[in-house]
């Protein structure tokens, strides 16, 4: 019989104090409260304690504090109350319950395994998931977040699984938080500041129930974009995921990136949870309290979803919000992350019937939060349901966006349909989506590719996507591509259109790298990684998704190039502006000026194929920067570019030509040839970039 005394209502979630543990649950409507332990690995319950609603709830919080509980006890709840789908909206039962604010998990300890408890009759019977109890203290020595400033963050989206899965990472850990650790000399070499994690927190990677239908082999939810638990740590990312070792070895994998000098941002899921539709499993939410944590249709109570998964999370209900602020304090405060991206972020806008709010007290409340003061907060301004706010998500001059207009303005234009206005507008930090509300350039997260969609190879190797394998027949993923495939679809031995496919990736290289906004490149594109023209890999726990590391040699060349790229980048802060240019005819005479084929002669027809522009150092205030002089052609041929002159007292030495092969694409700053000419002769799809040096 296990001792009890009534505890205290916060925080929720359970914390250990010198008596015991104290427990805390929120749930406003269920009628009663039932904490379950269990021993490890074994199915039946070793102890339940029932919760009086006279002595252990205060308000609509549920709490007891349990002494001298042995700590490697594993616990959830059951909570009773009325079952009304139709008209209230609750759904209690029976069913076990994982607490919302458990730190760890037990049970998905190996990637990819049906956990099946000791005395459990098969994998189907109940949830195999259960809470681990507040783990010892960490030692950090010493580390903190690292608050890089944005406009001179260089950010680098992976998937921590699929980074060091493949047998060519050469790594002791494969698909692991150490794995990841373990690569941190390649990732300080490319010279990155931050590395955004796709999904780390549970999720249940068996839930797909497709199949590859050429093989039949059962397909997973690989990139993990449906939680079960907000505050949990994958088990399966650590080499050790039992008894909450996986808390400790995602803050080993945290104080390395940072003594390394390499930023954490977390892609969160706040926008739904895995429990899905009406006809989904019941983990958490579900359970505790339907019609707080959901969106629920006033009339027909069934799941409004606005997130593309089956419901919506009622993230303005003040409940809601408390539980995701908490959840972003923790990963601040206990794991040290630098910063979040939130996934589908038009949700955290939406009001309680699901309709789009004015003031979002959501989106206000993280920028405003004291705590988070200094973390990188980043949107995907847009929602499944056809909400898309791309420079207008928030006001607030916190939030930065995935700049999706930019993604697909680069795209068009180097595709060979787009225009030289709207380039010239997204490689000058997107003045259009963020001059207003006191935001910078650097307010736009600048990407041509990501985790969702092509890899930067596929979008000049393929017109079309080819998601076959993902059982979906070629249903899923995006049809709105704007790639071009270079003249054949896929592989091909045809050298020309293998060269013109390398060249249109080290011009996309170039836009990315020198345009005002922060940079995110999506990891493996700086080797050319393929995804054989799947856009939409989410299921693909294979080598479509896994990071072929031989590319890193066999596509050398192209890997130097980003490199070079990046290092020009970090040292010249005349691509990190952090306010915008001068708009034409403005007092400022200096910083950035148009051209077309000749110097003074702009051209913004829609039919015209050629931008330049040179960037004057003198902007930048002192000590003076370098001017820098780019150009790119996105014509099917060769042009010849007029460029200004130097000015006084200074030459031209080029830096760039993605026309050339390599290694004449590119030269280390400091060994650019000098650039006599009048003229640059571009190549088709090509970029070119000259640098201004002293006479000396």
């Amino acid at each position: 019989m296990l001792k009890t005394s009534p505890g205290v209502p916060l925080p929720l979630g359970n914390f250990r104090t010198p008596k015991g543990f104290n427990f805390a649950l929120f749930s406003r409507h269920g009628d009663g409260v039932t904490l379950l332990f269990f021993e490890s690995g074994r199915d039946e319950i070793h102890a339940a304690i029932e919760l009086d609603p006279v002595v252990n709830r205060t308000g609509d919080i549920w709490h007891v504090l349990v002494h001298d509980l042995d700590p490697a006890l594993r616990y959830g709840y059951r909570v009773r109350g009325v079952w009304d789908p139709d008209g209230s909206g609750h759904r209690f039962g029976e069913d076990f319950l994982l607490d919302p604010y458990a730190g760890a998990l037990t049970g998905g300890s190996n990637w990819g395994e049906v956990y099946v408890r000791q005395g459990a009759e098969s994998p189907a019977r109940g949830f195999h998931r259960r809470g681990c109890l507040a783990c010892e203290d960490f030692n950090w020595e010493g580390d903190k977040p690292l608050n890089i400033p944005l406009q001179d963050s260089i950010i680098y989206e992976l998937h921590v699984r699929g980074f060091t899965c493949h047998p060519s990472a050469g790594v002791a850990h494969p698909g692991t938080y150490r794995g990841l650790l373990e690569k941190i000399p390649y990732l300080k070499e490319l010279g990155i500041t931050a590395v955004e994690l796709l999904p780390v927190t549970e999720f249940n990677e068996n839930e797909n129930p497709n199949r590859n239908p050429l093989t039949g082999e059962r397909l997973r939810n690989f990139w993990g974009y449906s939680p079960i638990s907000f505050f949990a740590p994958k088990a399966s990312y650590a080499v050790n995921g039992h008894n909450g070792n996986q808390v400790g070895e995602f803050k080993e994998m945290v104080k390395a990136l940072h003594r390394a000098g390499i930023e954490v941002i977390l892609d969160i899921v706040f926008n739904h949870t895995a429990e899905g539709g009406g006809d989904g499993p019941v983990y958490s939410f579900r359970g505790l309290d339907n019609s707080i944590y959901y969106l629920l249709d006033p009339h027909s109570r069934d799941y409004l979803n606005f997130s593309g998964c089956g419901n919506t999370l009622n993230c303005n209900h003040p409940l809601v919000r408390k539980l995701i602020m908490d959840c972003l304090r923790y990963w601040v405060i206990e794991m040290h992350v630098d910063g979040f991206r939130f996934d589908l972020a038009s949700v955290l806008g939406r009001d309680t019937d699901g309709e789009v709010m004015q003031n979002p007290p959501m989106v206000e409340k993280i920028a405003e939060d004291p705590i988070l003061a200094d973390t990188k907060i980043i949107a995907e301004a847009w929602d499944a349901a056809g909400l898309y706010q791309v420079g207008s998500f928030s006001s607030h001059p916190r939030w930065a966006e995935w700049n999706g207009r930019y993604r697909d303005d680069v795209r068009a234009f180097m595709g060979g349909g787009g225009g030289v206005a709207a380039l010239a507008t997204r490689m000058s930090g997107s003045a259009d989506l963020y001059q207003n509300n006191d935001k910078s350039p650097f307010n736009s997260i600048n990407f041509i590719t990501s985790h969702d969609g092509f890899t930067l190879y596929d979008l000049v190797a393929y017109n079309r996507k080819h998601n076959e394998i993902n059982g979906e027949q070629n249903r899923d993923g995006d049809n709105h591509n704007l790639s071009w495939n270079s003249g054949a679809e896929g592989a091909t031995g045809e050298g020309e259109i293998n060269r013109l496919r390398r060249r249109r990736i080290r011009s996309f290289a170039a836009i990315l790298f020198l345009s005002q906004g922060t940079p995110m490149l999506a990891a493996g594109d700086e080797f050319g990684r393929s995804q054989q023209g799947n856009n939409n890999a989410y299921c693909q726990d294979n080598e479509i998704s896994w990071l072929d590391w031989r590319l890193a040699e066999g596509n050398g060349d192209l890997l130097r190039y980003f490199r070079l790229l990046i290092e020009l980048r970090k040292k010249h802060p005349i691509f990190r502006r952090e306010e915008f240019f001068p708009a034409a005819g403005g007092l400022d005479p200096h910083g950035i000026h148009w051209q077309g084929l000749r110097p003074g002669e702009t051209d913004w027809s829609p039919d015209a194929r050629v931008l330049g522009f040179m960037l004057d150092g003198l902007a930048i205030g002192e000590p003076r920067d370098d001017d820098f002089f780019v150009a790119v052609n996105g014509n099917p041929a060769r042009v010849r570019v007029e460029i200004p002159s130097p000015p006084a007292g200074r030459h031209w030495r080029l830096f760039l030509d993605s026309g050339t092969e390599p290694p004449g694409d590119i030269y280390p700053e400091n060994e650019a040839p000098l650039f006599a000419g009048k003229e640059l002769h571009l190549a088709a799809m090509a970029a070119a970039v000259l640098i201004s040096r002293p006479n000396n």
